[in-house]
């Protein structure tokens, strides 16, 4: 099993930035990608970025490139968004989540964690 917690949410103004951390313990042997998804409120739970185990490969939803960062500190297990420029439709609860392999689809995710909520005000 993976155990993900994720830290950093809160309330900004629209503009703002936001930083998310997400460390991993347990099994985490297996888990080669990790990511991040997002759900508004009543609205599917949809993926934002994730990233590969080395680093080197990351991958943006339309609505985050250019604003999000995503990175990792495998030494940590933790996992970064960095979030800047946000905006009101940026409002959801993040999710860390983890896989094997690549995927932006939330049924091939492995593991979650209980999310965080993040706010952005107009």
């Amino acid at each position: 099993q993976v155990q993900l917690v994720e830290s950093g949410g809160g309330l900004v103004q629209a503009g703002g930035s936001l930083r998310l951390s997400c460390a991993a313990s347990g099994r985490t042997v297996g888990v080669n990608y990790m990511g991040w998804f997002r759900q508004a409120p009543g609205k599917e739970r949809e993926f934002v970025t994730t990233i590969s185990r080395s680093g080197a490969s990351t991958y943006y939803a339309d609505s985050v490139k250019g604003r999000f960062a995503i990175s990792r500190d495998n030494a940590n297990n933790t996992v970064y968004l960095q979030m800047n420029s946000l905006k009101p439709a940026d409002t959801a609860v993040y999710y860390c989540a983890a896989s094997p392999r690549f995927t932006t689809a939330t049924r091939d995710i492995n593991y979650w964690g209980r999310g965080t909520q993040v706010t952005v005000s107009s």
